[in-house]
């Protein structure tokens, strides 16, 4: 904490330690995620051809479960179209094909996972968190199978992660401007961004009173509704379209229940951050080690926990909407390894007590 500086000075002291965070969670992301991009197979994937098509600006034929997400496709388009002319160059064969675009997105869903990261730590040491621990925490979330998922493909889940962790940071730092971010992305990310509004509005006045969460709700509804529209008119899709499709994603409650209480479903479960999930059974273990972290959490935790079961449950891909969660299992991981005696060696400043003398 920097209180006896102006602002402009604190920013300049504070901003080279963001980048640095950014740059650390960029290259946790990006090298994994190259393999992903490099190597994966397309062929069974309808979600990556469909927004390869998507950032082509063809609409007919792509799912009404995707066709409006068009941020983060025509964000990889704008990055492709440079890099055709490269390609051009240095593989011929190689600039007509898909490979400048799937680049693009590849560029595209890393620096939004890089920014993903940076409001993770940041949301960490709102919480309390050492940053030690900060860094640690995002470190488990990066290196998630879902992260290099989501960096190295064709998808926009990047964008929605990003509005969750916002969310999440603002209705704790009080940031009005991260809240603003998450009105006017979130229709655009995921139409099911509409079951974190409630969280928002219940949790996130300590940033924007209701008038104001409403106003700019509003103003992003509008824009995603008159893309919508633009869209549907490119198509000549039916109005009630969307509508339908809402109402088939109620018959993977059902689906998604079973799956949740079977073996293979745990095992999804304890897959989204892998064995970085014990860190929570340890904090977990005794009801002092429980004290030490739990509180701190509260109810807005609890409910944007609530928000991420909802999205579970309709999807029925319990791992890759699981994942969603990752701002409230990150402030957690970090508290674990901030306030426990078991970790308190992976968060000291000094190595007096982790090297023995000589």
């Amino acid at each position: 904490m920097l209180p006896d500086l102006p602002a402009s000075r604190s920013w300049a002291l504070r901003w080279p330690r963001w980048l640095l965070v950014y740059v650390l969670a960029l290259g946790l992301v990006a090298g994994p995620a190259y393999t992903m991009y490099v190597h994966y197979d397309f062929s069974h994937s309808l979600d990556t051809r469909s927004y390869l098509r998507i950032a082509r600006g063809e609409f007919a034929g792509v799912s009404i479960t995707r066709r409006y997400r068009v941020l983060v496709p025509w964000a990889a388009a704008a990055v492709a179209w440079p890099l055709e002319k490269v390609y051009a160059r240095i593989w011929p064969q190689r600039a007509a094909s898909e490979w400048p675009l799937r680049l693009g997105f590849y560029v595209v869903n890393c620096l939004l996972m890089a920014g993903f990261g940076l409001v993770l730590f940041r949301t960490c040491l709102l919480y309390g968190a050492a940053p030690p621990a900060a860094a640690l925490a995002v470190a488990a979330v990066l290196t998630s199978r879902w992260a290099v998922y989501t960096a190295g493909l064709p998808l926009v889940d990047s964008l929605y992660l990003l509005v969750f962790a916002l969310a999440f940071h603002g209705a704790r730092s009080g940031s009005a401007a991260a809240l603003v971010a998450v009105f006017l992305l979130g229709p655009h990310a995921k139409e099911s961004f509409v079951f974190l509004v409630p969280w928002l509005l219940v949790f996130g006045q300590r940033a924007l009173r209701w008038p104001a969460q409403l106003g700019w709700l509003a103003v992003g509804s509008a824009v995603a509704l008159g893309l919508r529209h633009w869209i549907e008119a490119q198509v000549g899709a039916p109005p009630a379209e969307s509508l339908h499709n809402a109402l088939a994603h109620l018959e993977n409650l059902l689906y998604s229940l079973r799956r949740l209480f079977s073996v293979k479903g745990a095992g999804e479960i304890f897959s989204i951050f892998g064995f970085c999930s014990l860190a929570l059974l340890a904090g977990l273990r005794t009801q002092e080690a429980r004290r030490a972290w739990l509180p701190s959490l509260g109810w807005p935790a609890a409910g944007l926990l609530a928000v991420v079961a909802a999205h579970m449950l309709l999807s029925g891909d319990l791992g890759r909407m699981g994942y969603v969660a990752a701002p409230v299992f990150a402030v957690a991981f970090s508290l674990i390894v901030t306030h426990l005696p078991l970790f308190h060696w992976l968060s000291r400043s000094s190595t007096d007590e982790v090297l023995p003398a000589n």
